[in-house]
């Protein structure tokens, strides 16, 4: 299938209408040598992989003769610019899957790294090295982005090669009801980087901010929250951002090749020489949509990117918060935010990794605000019925937020203190 105009874009996107909702968690997690701390090479997170193959019956994904990654029933996992290791989940039905899914993995980890003298680190910055000591792996498109990327932000190369986050998907039943979800997930972007703040530490000294990840993300090449998404976004003005997006890479025979700044509709126009005129595929339209870095994205299911990475205690707290919300309070959390300003909710956001819980939108702090939009996820979730074995329903998985804003402290604010 040739992308030849806007509507081949739009109908990619109502392609992903779906008619029952899912769930996707995708998590990141710095693997570091045991007693030094130091970052583990390629040939160490090869070893690994190898590792989870052998033993968990994972299959390869190499590119040339490299091994970059593995698949398995609905799973993959990727090495990220860093050599960080993501698990891009299934889609499934319920947060009692979603997080059981996270533990067996975790567990085949750490099976794994015990055996070749490393441990994992879920965080979402790495808290001990500096960024001219992290080694990197053979993956071509890092390459192109490791060159690309600082010309247009500042911390990009920290954002590779230095961050770690919790990523959750989820899906819409139709156009209008995307519109809901994508206005929704983009004003409660200042919370979600308040709640789950666990980014306090850089390079062994408090970095200044609660969420240094998040801090990084905004300095970002092709990232941050555009002041559109907090409109009433439709498939339409999407699709005209991501064609007005310049290419960040394209692919010809199989290699990463710098597209020269130009856009998604150079490319639907057959402008770029370096491929020959040729207009892109639906698979070139879908590696551009996943180099969109906004702390929300669409592809086709919406994507919430703007949570830190954390451990076990907190590690299915996000997932469950927002399928509460989104899935069983829609309408309702709309209405607590439907008389917020735009300009608000963007300073929120800009304030929100130094200042956390006491940010404030609308007058009223981010503590506030989390505490009515945690009511809704309770009462969403209870709403779903979704019961584990032990008869026990998705609001289990909400206890983490709960103690953070009954204490008013986050993650980070609690690494600081240990500091002490």
């Amino acid at each position: 299938m040739q992308i030849k105009s806007k509507q081949n874009i739009i109908d990619y996107f109502n392609d992903g209408i779906k008619k029952n909702l899912f769930i996707g968690v995708e998590n990141e997690k710095f693997l570091f040598e045991k007693g030094s701390n130091k970052r583990a090479n390629y040939n160490k997170v090869r070893q690994v992989l190898e590792k989870l193959k052998n033993k968990f019956k994972w299959e390869e994904i190499k590119e040339g003769e490299n091994l970059v990654g593995l698949k398995f029933d609905g799973k993959s996992i990727s090495i990220e610019p860093g050599n960080q290791i993501e698990l891009s989940g299934d889609r499934l039905e319920n947060i009692h899957k979603v997080c059981s899914e996270s533990y067996s993995f975790q567990n085949q980890l750490e099976e794994v790294c015990e055996e070749i003298g490393l441990k994992t680190l879920s965080i979402g910055y790495d808290p001990f090295n500096n960024l001219k000591d992290v080694p990197n792996n053979p993956k071509q498109r890092y390459k192109l982005m490791t060159a690309e990327m600082p010309k247009n932000g500042e911390l990009s190369l920290n954002m590779m090669y230095q961050t770690s986050g919790t990523q959750i998907n989820l899906d819409y039943l139709s156009e209008e009801d995307f519109i809901k979800k994508f206005k929704l997930i983009s004003n409660l972007t200042p919370l979600s980087i308040a709640i789950f703040a666990n980014s306090s530490i850089k390079e062994n000294k408090p970095s200044g901010y609660l969420s240094y990840r998040a801090r990084v993300w905004q300095k970002t090449s092709r990232g941050g929250l555009p002041k559109i998404f907090l409109e009433n976004m439709d498939f339409e003005k999407y699709a005209d951002y991501a064609i007005n997006m310049p290419l960040l890479f394209i692919i010809k025979n199989d290699q990463h090749i710098s597209s020269n700044y130009k856009t998604f509709k150079d490319f639907m126009s057959g402008g770029i020489q370096e491929v020959n005129n040729k207009l892109p595929a639906l698979k070139d339209l879908k590696i551009h949509l996943s180099t969109i870095f906004t702390e929300v994205r669409l592809k086709n299911y919406v994507e919430i990117r703007c949570l830190d990475a954390c451990e076990w205690d907190c590690h299915c707290a996000g997932p469950a918060f927002y399928t509460g919300l989104v899935y069983g309070s829609l309408d309702k959390a709309l209405d607590i935010i439907k008389n917020w300003k735009m300009d608000d909710v963007l300073n929120a956001y800009m304030e929100s990794p130094k200042k956390g819980l006491n940010t404030e939108i609308s007058g009223k702090s981010i503590l506030y605000w989390s505490r009515i939009f945690l009511n809704l996820s309770k009462e969403g979730l209870l709403s779903r019925k979704h019961l584990d074995q032990k008869g026990n329903n998705e609001t289990i998985f909400l206890k983490n937020i709960e103690n953070i804003l009954n204490e008013n402290k986050t993650k980070a604010e609690k690494t600081l203190d240990n500091l002490i």
